[in-house]
């Protein structure tokens, strides 16, 4: 054989064997028997970190000590007499005897307020709204009788203030909250030394915010708010203008929704007052009220 005949046979055989290769080629596809065996395993989920839901020392404190805060809350309100089993609903007909209906007409709400005075004192109040007259009432829920009414007639009203406290530059004083401010005389400004006696009681204005005791239940709730006792208040007092106006004066009430200034510097007196709530009847064990 020639050396020009073993080249072409060569390369015959290298593409037959080339022309074959395709066939032996594996196929990738995995075989029944094995799909049916991965079938039949049961499928675990992949494995997760267990998470411990144990709760962290931060959120222990927090729930302790919002149990001990409402517990001292508690007690503290446990304190106030007008808390005592039929004390206030007493107090109400009490007051409401007092009411005369051929001056004040008849009775249309009840209010459980605190009063400040102009030295930021807190005082226990029992407020009614009738048709003729605003009473303001001190009532002693230890002895359950009344010991002061100050009656205001409606149509004497002209102004009422609602929104925060507020207080003078450079003062040792605030106070939280929001309140109600009442004008009956406009003309009148208090003396030099009424603003500076903390007896005074010849101001021509009175000021009411919440009673600590509004949040006990529901029923005190409704007694100690301070926004529905402005809405009737103002409702009360323009139906008295327009019934019984005044002669010489403006008849309306302006309400206005603006901080309401308690002008006081110092005021350790009422400090160390609304600290121990001397303006209330409180249980003060040995010490008594």
């Amino acid at each position: 054989m020639s050396e020009k005949d073993e080249e072409t046979f060569k390369s015959v055989d290298l593409e037959q064997q080339t022309e074959k290769s395709p066939e032996l080629e594996i196929n990738p596809q995995e075989s029944p028997s094995e799909t049916d065996r991965e079938i039949d395993k049961p499928s675990t989920p992949p494995a997760e970190a267990k998470v411990e839901t144990t709760p962290s020392t931060s959120t222990k404190t927090s729930t302790v000590k919002a149990r001990w805060t409402s517990s001292v809350e508690q007690f503290k309100l446990k304190r106030f007499f007008v808390l005592r089993p039929g004390t206030l609903s007493h107090g109400i007909e009490d007051v409401k005897s007092l009411v005369n209906p051929t001056e004040d007409g008849a009775v249309q709400s009840v209010w459980l307020m605190a009063e400040i005075d102009h030295w930021n004192n807190e005082k226990e109040r029992l407020v009614l709204i009738t048709e003729n007259t605003l009473l303001i009432c001190k009532y002693d829920f230890v002895m359950l009788n009344c010991e002061q009414i100050q009656k205001i007639s409606l149509n004497f009203i002209d102004r009422i203030f609602h929104g925060t406290f507020c207080f003078p530059p450079h003062t040792l004083l605030k106070r939280e909250g929001e309140g109600v401010r009442v004008f009956w005389d406009k003309l009148r400004e208090p003396s030099f030394t009424s603003r500076w006696n903390p007896f005074s009681v010849d101001y021509p204005f009175t000021t009411f915010t919440y009673h600590p005791v509004k949040s006990a239940n529901e029923e005190l709730g409704r007694l100690c708010d301070i926004e529905n006792f402005r809405e009737q208040l103002t409702l009360a007092a323009q139906n008295a203008h327009s019934k019984n106006p005044v002669p010489g004066k403006a008849n309306g009430v302006l309400v206005l929704n603006q901080p309401i200034l308690i002008e006081t510097y110092v005021g350790l007196m009422s400090v160390i007052g609304n600290q121990n709530k001397l303006g209330y009847c409180l249980a003060r064990g040995n010490i008594g009220f």
